[in-house]
């Protein structure tokens, strides 16, 4: 289990699903005859699956992931979207009374779910061009799988294998400052946004009020 202080927890399921779409590339850790295994594979989230959707993903045949893995335990895999360094001289706070002292602020979903394998062409052939789609469509010119030759796409295929998990269970964690006061957030945001790290600034200030409302 994850250290989750009650001001840093993410119940939301939709920000959860939405960090795993922001950051697909998960770390998938599995238990296997060697003990604890990790892989870094993209995944595409259904969120239509169950209560709180499933990942879809494929790994190389030679990858022992799919063959090894304990399927009566669950697999984790985690997301994480923003991390930062905090400095505490970016604290208003600090500056009255000192009191203050580094710390790192992240956005994480952790996935739990049983690992199941699919050895199927078809499904694999739908998964791989799930990912594509999904991923060609910031491209100008969006690479499809008919674009290659259809005889290197099949043997490509047989290359690889599809992972499916149904996921059980989701712990979010967000820490974002929001232990600190008002104007401590918003120098964090303000310097984060200084030095160029926008996606940590905005978590940050989603937790600082709305001065216009």
């Amino acid at each position: 289990m994850v250290y989750m202080p009650e001001h840093f927890t993410e119940n939301d399921v939709a920000a959860m699903h939405d960090v795993i779409r922001t950051s697909p590339l998960g770390t998938i850790v599995t238990l296997g005859d060697d003990g604890l295994e990790a892989n870094h594979i993209p995944f595409v989230l259904d969120p239509t699956h169950g209560d709180y959707g499933r990942l879809l993903g494929h790994v190389a045949r030679r990858n022992d992931l799919w063959r090894y893995h304990r399927p009566e335990i669950d697999a984790l895999v985690i997301f994480q979207v923003a991390d930062a360094y905090i400095s505490p001289n970016w604290y208003a706070s600090k500056q009255e009374t000192g009191e203050a002292v580094p710390t790192w602020n992240y956005s994480v979903v952790h996935v739990y779910g049983r690992l199941i394998a699919h050895d199927d062409p078809k499904w694999v052939r739908g998964q791989a061009g799930m990912l594509t789609k999904i991923h060609e469509a910031t491209q100008p010119h969006p690479w499809k799988m008919a674009d290659a030759p259809q005889e290197y796409t099949a043997q490509r295929l047989t290359e690889i294998v599809g992972i499916e998990i149904p996921i059980s269970r989701l712990i979010g964690k967000t820490k974002a400052s929001q232990n600190r006061t008002e104007s401590d957030r918003r120098g964090v945001a303000d310097a984060l946004t200084a030095s160029g790290n926008q996606q940590m600034a905005e978590l940050v200030a989603r937790f600082i009020p709305d001065e216009t409302s």
